[in-house]
């Protein structure tokens, strides 16, 4: 493990990124510096726990701004980035992609320059020292068929707007490696759930309308495959990966946990049925809808990789990790009330609507 003092993270108040903040601030003694925009996915009251440490400071700042990013830069002297800053959810992207490419691609680029600039100025045991971490996706490795897994050195072949832009963000990255040099890491990981998940992602979304009643939307048959990781396990990844990656690497992060659509939903109806059996079977809210375009059958990542270089692997089974997370949204409901309104509740009115509209 390499010393590190202050950890630039971007996208902080995102839901993994939060998680990644809450490890750092709560088992390390390092400085954290959140940068996050604050859109709608964007959420300081999932930091509350560390919003009073000294070690922790947040800085509201667009990526795309160079100024800004120069300015975070120079103020706060970070000894590495882990860049978690992104447009995540495919359906926007599809509706509207062009905050997606600005945000994953442009702000990348600015991060990148920023992050380029104040690396170059660096004493050498530093410079030795400094990490770029770009965190990224397994969508931009396309669709799996039946069999398989993504592994590090699989060909990219995005279909939607999001892994396209996400795609375009991972070059960018490593272009910068090769060319100037800069010390970068990069992971690419599966579906991630877990508490302080913003509403709209399938698991929070399946939960929340399950306890009140409302349809529980399955795109086609229910049956695209997911590899399901627990947020908190990812979290720690990272952590090991920027402490102990090699610079250039790529380090794909699973769960081992493939499940369809249909079998999470039908997970969740079984675990609301012993926790909240007044509304059971839950399952009778299951609501087909029509497939969205571009829809990838199959993601399944092989970890294998990060297990044997780095010595990490998952603590949480699926089943532990999914009732763990309905409990905490079950438990949390002051929480879900401050994301379920403005914009966010604009979006998921749009959904029910799309849901009401296929009966």
């Amino acid at each position: 493990m390499f010393a590190m003092k202050t950890i630039l993270i971007t996208g902080g108040a995102g839901f993994i990124g939060s998680a990644v903040v809450r490890q750092f601030i709560h088992d390390t003694g390092y400085r954290v510096v959140n940068v996050d925009k604050l859109t709608y996915a964007g959420n300081l009251q999932s930091l509350a726990s560390v919003s009073g440490d000294p070690r922790y400071r947040f800085e509201q700042v667009d990526i795309c701004d160079a100024a800004e990013v120069a300015r975070v830069f120079r103020e706060h002297q970070p000894d590495a980035v882990m860049h978690l800053a992104a447009e995540s959810h495919v359906d926007r992207s599809i509706s509207g992609p062009a905050d997606f490419i600005q945000t994953n691609i442009v702000g990348t680029y600015t991060l990148l320059e920023a992050a380029r600039a104040y690396w170059s100025g660096l004493a050498a045991a530093r410079k030795a020292a400094f990490r770029f971490h770009h965190i990224s996706t397994d969508e931009v490795y396309g669709s799996l068929g039946d069999k398989g897994f993504f592994t590090e050195a699989a060909a990219y072949e995005p279909n939607s707007p999001y892994s396209a832009s996400k795609a375009s963000s991972d070059h960018l990255v490593r272009a910068w490696h090769h060319t100037y040099g800069l010390p970068v890491v990069t992971t690419n990981c599966s579906n991630n759930y877990g508490p302080y998940h913003f509403p709209e992602k399938l698991i929070p979304l399946v939960i929340l309308n399950a306890v009140n009643g409302k349809p529980l939307p399955i795109y086609g048959k229910g049956d695209n495959i997911r590899d399901w990781l627990y947020v908190d396990d990812h979290a720690r990844a990272l952590r090991v990966v920027l402490e102990r990656g090699t610079p250039g690497e790529t380090y794909n992060i699973g769960g081992w946990n493939e499940k369809t659509n249909l079998e999470v939903v039908q997970a969740i109806c079984a675990i609301l049925d012993e926790l909240q059996p007044q509304g059971a079977p839950h399952s009778k809210l299951i609501t087909y809808v029509a497939d969205r375009p571009g829809h990838d059958q199959r993601y399944a990542i092989d970890a294998t990789k990060i297990a044997r270089e780095l010595g990490w692997k998952p603590l949480e089974t699926f089943e532990t990790g999914l009732r763990k997370t309905v409990e905490w949204y079950l438990a949390n409901t002051g929480w879900v009330q401050g994301v379920t309104s403005g914009e966010y509740q604009h979006w998921i009115e749009k959904q029910y609507r799309a849901v009401s509209n296929t009966h």
